[in-house]
């Protein structure tokens, strides 16, 4: 069986995946989902389940950076198929539906985030902001000196709109809401 460059067969990764994904949508739903629950559903055995993760936190932690990864990712992803502006927005939108897995988590990430995770995290995301406003300040879509520390926070919004009906419509006004300030241009 082949290793794969994080040290793991491609069979243990593909049930680390599957682990994430089924998490991610079960305690999304329900934060006190039983992990026997999560590892049934991911068509793993128990055992499987706490080798990758061996606690809730763990399991909570990983989700989570898995998310902020692919997150960071797709900053340079939607700035290749789409205008600077229309990707900071898509990208903005993504960050506001990604909100509804961290308020599912929140308890347990609180327990299991170190102060380095915050930050390698955080990093991660500005990393992206600064990309995304970078690209509209030069097309000329935004005003320049946007700081993205500063717009960060301002998304961070986004992840503490409680679930209700309207939330979707909320997270869509505060978006437009930091655009404006933002003095883009379009859209």
């Amino acid at each position: 069986m082949a290793v794969e460059e994080d040290g793991l067969r491609a069979d243990a990764r593909a049930n680390r995946d599957r682990i994430l994904e089924v998490a991610r949508k079960a305690l999304t739903a329900d934060p006190e989902t039983p992990l026997s629950a999560i590892s049934k559903a991911a068509g793993v055995g128990q055992g499987t389940l706490y080798r990758h993760f061996p606690t809730r936190e763990a399991l909570a932690l990983a989700i989570y950076r898995k998310e902020i990864n692919a997150l960071a990712a797709l900053a340079s992803t939607l700035l290749q198929e789409h205008p600077p502006l229309e990707a900071f927005r898509l990208w903005c939108a993504q960050v506001a539906d990604s909100s509804a897995m961290k308020r599912g988590v929140a308890r347990l990430l609180q327990a299991a985030t170190s102060e380095d995770d915050k930050r390698e995290t955080y990093q991660q995301m500005l990393l992206a902001v600064r990309s995304l406003i970078a690209a509209c300040e030069t097309a000329g879509a935004i005003d320049r000196g946007a700081n993205a520390d500063d717009v960060l926070m301002l998304l961070g919004v986004l992840w503490q709109i409680p679930s209700h009906p309207d939330r979707d419509a909320q997270a869509a006004r505060i978006i437009a809401l930091i655009f404006r300030g933002l003095g883009a241009k379009s859209g």
